[in-house]
């Protein structure tokens, strides 16, 4: 028997799969465990709507991600640090820090997990890398500056 696996099943498929099973497995647990569905041709229609729907939303968060990478890359962020000796840096500057600053001065919001940095602690201008979306990576400036 055909059907459409309506969650992942271990040993037999991914979810929006159509797979073929035996008909006692299909009817005993399966479709009493609410994990998939017969197979009709009204049911496969379905199942291609939501994989177009799915398709489309996935291009506009690209889309959305291309226009924030473009957006980010011209934001220069400027921390002001307690400074020692020689210019060393007391503490460092998080990626949370990094993400409020964003927030708050621009109105953009990015999880800080997102940033690909552990913490800034030199001086100077430096580059933050951003997981913005599967396939799109965004860089934002940050310049670290002594407190006068």
């Amino acid at each position: 028997m055909k059907v459409i696996l309506l969650a992942d099943v271990k040993n037999v498929g991914k979810k929006g799969e159509v797979v073929e099973v035996s008909d006692g497995y299909a009817r005993n647990f399966l479709f009493r465990s609410k994990l998939a569905l017969a197979a009709s041709t009204k049911s496969m229609e379905v199942l291609e709507d939501q994989k177009q729907h799915v398709k489309d939303e996935e291009a506009k968060n690209k889309e959305n991600a291309l226009k924030l990478k473009d957006q980010l890359e011209k934001i220069t962020l400027v921390f002001e640090v307690k400074t020692g000796e020689k210019g060393r840096v007391f503490g460092s500057v998080s990626t949370k820090q990094v993400a409020e600053e964003l927030n708050k001065k621009h109105k953009i919001v990015i999880d800080k997990r997102k940033m690909k940095t552990e913490t800034l602690s030199e001086l100077g201008v430096s580059k933050v890398m951003i997981d913005l979306h599967r396939d799109v990576e965004g860089f934002i400036t940050v310049h670290l500056k002594a407190k006068s």
